[in-house]
């Protein structure tokens, strides 16, 4: 099977047929720092997306999934704004419906063929009047080369912006899949993270679209861990316009599964820069856990040290407090033996031993300092229990996090 993946430049406009763009509409007083953002296809795309599981859901999100089922998971456009979050509020629907049919206006599509995003503050309403003041200069703006105003517009307490892109080949078609994503905090999730955007120039059908989606998601970002908190707004969605002319996809085939491969490419890439970008945040961490029985087990296990505040600490200090990553393995609801257990400490400055057969082993200090040093950890663990592996992604925990969040709203 070829699975040969080049790394492109032009995040969700990298694949054929889609433009996007960012303006500063007023809802950010910042004026260098853009809070409306769109993305357009030339073509329908046949659309697929993942959902928020919190009880509270921001009024976009209802109306995407309104919107998604009222078409048969088709869309044209994503229209997404940053600073308030249209959540838990009585006009919240009206408002997000009202920002698609702006977007429908000036593009000349239907509203239910727009996707509709928010990021931001809970409980504020939502004004609607900078949105419709500016959804013209917005779409007029539209281009390929605009794909970074549109990634910089989605961003809240992201100190950088997430783009990113693969080409491949399908039946000799070179196909492209291109992401851009926000998120720093409140990420703890359970079927999505945050807001990110997918598009590809892939021709396939809806029901394998949907399906390589949630499955890509589980092994992602759902292996993604900042603070513990699943937010209210987090959505995962993915547009396919076809224009590469590949072959549709309508079997899970050699073209399916390249297209699988292709797609975690680019969500491990932009789960792994959500990881090192979190609030406050000064290295990236990335658990391991192999020797699995299954994938539950192993991502369980993973995630468990992943959301460890403990171990988040002990990263942040640079102290292997081993005992920590052992204490979260066990808490972790799988059922494995712990006596069996064996953990590394790694980065680019080399690897220690600290744990084998669920004991401590001598090791430097003063070499587990160097090795902490990093700004990216990894941390593996082999279970010998099983031939399954799966990684979970996070970051450590800092002084930082705790003032970006204390005024966070003020």
């Amino acid at each position: 099977m070829k699975m040969d993946f080049q790394m492109k430049e032009g995040g969700v406009c990298a694949p054929r047929g889609f433009s996007a763009n960012g303006v500063n509409c007023g809802l950010n007083k910042d004026k260098n720092k853009n809070d409306l953002g769109m993305i357009c296809s030339e073509a329908v795309c046949k659309t697929a997306a993942v959902y928020t599981t919190n009880k509270v859901k921001g009024a976009p999100i209802l109306v995407t999934k309104a919107h998604l089922a009222a078409t048969g998971g088709l869309s044209r456009a994503v229209i997404v704004n940053s600073k308030n979050a249209n959540t838990c509020n009585a006009d919240g629907e009206e408002k997000a419906q009202q920002m698609c049919e702006l977007a429908a206006d000036v593009l000349g599509i239907r509203p239910e063929e727009v996707i509709v995003a928010s990021t931001g503050v809970i409980g504020q309403k939502l004004p609607i009047e900078p949105i419709a003041s500016h959804v013209e200069e917005l779409a007029a703006g539209l281009s390929k080369e605009n794909h970074g105003k549109a990634a910089n517009a989605i961003m809240t307490t992201d100190t950088v912006p997430k783009e990113t892109a693969v080409s491949f080949t399908l039946g000799g078609k070179e196909c492209t899949i291109g992401g851009m994503a926000k998120g720093s905090g409140m990420i703890h999730p359970n079927m999505a993270t945050t807001l990110n955007f997918v598009t590809t120039d892939v021709a396939i059908s809806a029901e394998l679209i949907q399906k390589a989606l949630s499955e890509i998601v589980k092994v992602t970002y759902n292996c993604l861990s900042i603070d513990g908190d699943t937010s209210t707004n987090d959505m995962v969605s993915i547009m396919a316009n076809g224009l590469a002319g590949n072959q549709e996809i309508t079997t899970e085939n050699e073209d399916y599964e390249i297209f699988k491969k292709a797609l975690y490419q680019v969500l491990m890439t932009m789960t792994k820069m959500l990881a090192k970008d979190g609030e406050g945040a000064t290295k990236m961490i990335e658990c391991t856990c192999a020797g699995a029985p299954d994938q539950d087990t192993a991502i369980i296990v993973a995630k468990s040290v992943i959301r460890s505040p403990l171990t988040k600490c002990a990263m942040f200090g640079e102290d292997a407090n081993w005992g920590r990553i052992l204490c979260a393995i066990g808490y972790a609801e799988a059922e494995f033996a712990i006596d069996r257990v064996a953990v590394d400490i790694a980065s680019e400055h080399g690897c220690i031993a600290v744990c084998r057969n669920g004991a401590g082993v001598d090791f430097s200090e003063d070499e587990a300092k160097k090795v902490l040093e990093a700004d990216e950890i990894y941390i593996n663990i082999d279970l010998h229990q099983g031939e399954v592996q799966a990684k979970a992604w996070g970051c450590d925990l800092t002084y930082d996090y705790v003032k970006i969040n204390g005024d966070y709203r003020t």
